[in-house]
Parts: C-alpha cells; structure tokens; sequence
C-alpha cells in the first residue's frame, strides 16, 4: 500500500464509524478532519462510490459503503448557510462555506447529478500564500502594482487562479495603502487588514448577487475591487466601467489561454453590443494572465502561467477582434513583463521542476517551446 494510502487508512482508523442520524453533519464532520489531517484538497461525495479524498491530485476512497443521493443530501445540507439551503431547494444547486474547528474553512459545492445529489467540498487553506511561494515566474507580482485596469486570470477548474488572485490581494495589503473590496461566492481566503483596509463581501451573505454587490462597491470608494469570478455580462459591463474610470479591477474567468479569456468577455453580450464591448476592454484591460498546474518531479504539482501586459499593439488587436495576435503580442512586450506559456514551461524543465513530456504536452506553440529547450 502507498504512504498516503496507509496514513488515509490509519486516520480513518481513528474515527468514530458510526453513521451520521439524519440531518446530522457529525459523519461530515470526520470526513473533512480525515481531509484536513490527510493534507487533501477536495472531497467528493458521489452516488454510487465511497467518499473520495484528493489528495496529490489523486482520488482516495475512504473505508465506507457507497454512498446514495439520499446520504448526500442529509449530510451535506445541515453543513450549508441559510441563503445556501434556500438556493438548493429552489435551484437544486448551491455552494457555501463550512467552518470546522480545528480542520479550517471548506467550500461546499452541493448539486444534482442523474437524479441525484451530489457534492464537491474544497478545503480552503488557511494561511494566504506568499505570491513568490507560488512558483510563478516573476513577472506576476507587476499585476499587483497596477494602479488601475481591468486584471484577468483564466485557467481551468482546479488551475491555481483563486490562489494567486488571493496572493496578489495579499501583495497589495502588505505594500501599498489602498481600500479593497472584495466580491466572493463563498469567501475563501479571509485578509486581514494590514496596511490597506479590505471589505470581503460574500454573495447570499452580504449581498444577494455579484452586478448588485458590484455597484455597491462603486459607491464605497474602492481603490481595487476584487471579484472572485466574472460569471454574467452585467457583472463584466460594471467591472469594465469600473476600470475605465481609474479602478484597479481584479477578477478570474475559466478559460485556458489570453485570446479565450478575452474573447470570453466580449462573447457574454449580444452580436450587436460586441463592437461597444470590445472597444470598451481595449481601453479597459490592463493584463491578461492564463496558468495551469503540471505533475511536479517528485511529487506534487507546480504552475506555469502566461502573461500579457497590455500595450498599444493588443489594444488593437482586441478592438478588431484578432485575437489570435495576441500571443505575439507576448513576445513584443517582454520588456514590460509578458511572457509566453512556453517560456514558462521551458524554465520548469530547465530547473529541474517538471519532465519535459509533461510540459510539451501542455504547450500550445510546440515549436517555441522546442526552441526554448537543447535537443535532449
């Protein structure tokens, strides 16, 4: 048996196997400390299988029966905030945080899969990440000197982006004396004040929905706004406004590289105002950064990123929709710190941090990124 299968197996040893009563979270409960204890990041709480820990990216069954969408339900609902329960039984799909004590804060994804209830529990750590303890290049920490623009960070599910938007917040807060204000939906990293002022505004808390919490946040004097995910074009029109009129506006979209991100935002509105908007975020975007996380050599996982510092040239290219320019755009402006996801993955390989299989395998320009690298 692997290591962490044999701590997983001890850990779970050492909890009370009785079965939760109905509308009880106290088999919840063991299930994130075997989480917390086990260094995990996700459990999945699936019909049909056991819980299932992630752990190294790496999906671990705990030692119990198969679970039925009836469990999932009379688990995880008691676990949920008022506004979320309200939202399941309406929508059949809510998210919300979780606080255990001594385990730390958990984010609950509760939805429905085939009939079925189902939920994805993230465990959101709790120190904030020092930016340059993420393994990014350098480059990244310029977006926290930004005094005002439009900031994207796509990536996929899973990639990273909530963590260095956090990171960066975190830059600001140490550094700089600014009033920021955060949009989230759940809060996951709490920043305490240090030398900027930070409001955490969390959706079905604070506020019933983003566009509603966003023009609040025009009226509290921001120096940066802050939102955890750009999900509807009446939040993009009012973080666009927002950053045209002298904000710093810092926000993530899943999407996997410069051109889809940008693309994402324009795409959101109707064919006849995508004109308007995409003059609107040529002027507006101050940065677009994608990333994703790779098998790191010897175990765990490590980012590599792209960024686009935006200059004249990509401002064009987004008014006229050629978005396929703007990763040439990257190597224009390396000077003013854009680099390219080859670049990236080269210097991974180069120090040693990832096989060089893995990283051509994620590389979009496979040519760059053989050049990058002597013939092995």
């Amino acid at each position: 048996m692997e290591e962490i299968d044999r701590l997983i197996a001890e850990l779970h040893a050492t909890g009370d196997a009785t079965p939760a009563a109905t509308g009880d979270t106290a088999r919840l409960e063991r299930w994130l400390r075997l989480l917390s204890d086990a260094s995990g990041s996700d459990l999945l709480l699936v019909a049909g299988v056991p819980p299932m820990l992630r752990v190294n990216g790496r999906l671990r069954p705990l030692a119990e029966g198969p679970l039925d969408g009836v469990d999932v339900e009379e688990t995880v609902v008691p676990a949920l905030p008022p506004h979320a329960r309200r939202q399941y039984r309406t929508a059949r799909i809510a998210d919300g945080s979780f606080r255990l004590a001594g385990a730390g804060r958990f984010r609950i994804n509760l939805h429905r899969e085939r009939g079925r209830a189902a939920a994805a529990i993230r465990l959101l750590p709790q120190r904030i990440p020092r930016l340059d303890t993420l393994g990014l290049p350098p480059a990244v920490a310029l977006l926290a000197q930004l005094p005002r623009g439009l900031v994207l960070i796509g990536g996929a599910t899973g990639s990273g982006k909530t963590t260095t938007l956090a990171a960066l917040v975190d830059e600001i807060n140490r550094r700089e004396s600014r009033h920021v204000v955060t949009i989230e939906d759940p809060i996951e990293y709490e920043h305490p004040h240090q030398r900027s002022v930070i409001e955490q505004v969390e959706i079905g808390i604070d506020a019933p929905d983003f566009p509603t919490a966003l023009r609040a946040a025009l009226r509290q004097a921001p120096d940066v706004i802050v939102i955890g995910e750009m999900r509807d074009p009446e939040t993009m029109r009012i973080a666009l406004a927002a950053a045209e009129t002298g904000h710093l506006v810092l926000s993530t979209l899943h999407t996997t590289d410069a051109a889809s991100t940008v693309g994402r935002v324009a795409d959101s509105f109707s064919a006849e105002r995508q004109p308007t908007i995409r003059q609107e975020l040529a002027m507006a975007l101050a940065a677009v950064m994608t990333q994703m996380l790779l098998p790191r050599t010897g175990g765990g996982l490590v980012p590599a990123a792209e960024l686009l510092m935006v200059a004249y040239g990509a401002r064009q290219h987004v008014r006229k929709n050629a978005l396929q320019h703007l990763h040439q755009e990257m190597t224009i402006t390396r000077k003013h710190g854009s680099f390219t996801l080859e670049e990236s993955l080269a210097q991974l390989v180069k120090d040693g941090l990832v096989d060089r299989r893995d990283a051509l395998a994620r590389a979009a320009h496979v040519e760059e990124f053989e050049q990058l690298l002597p013939a092995s």
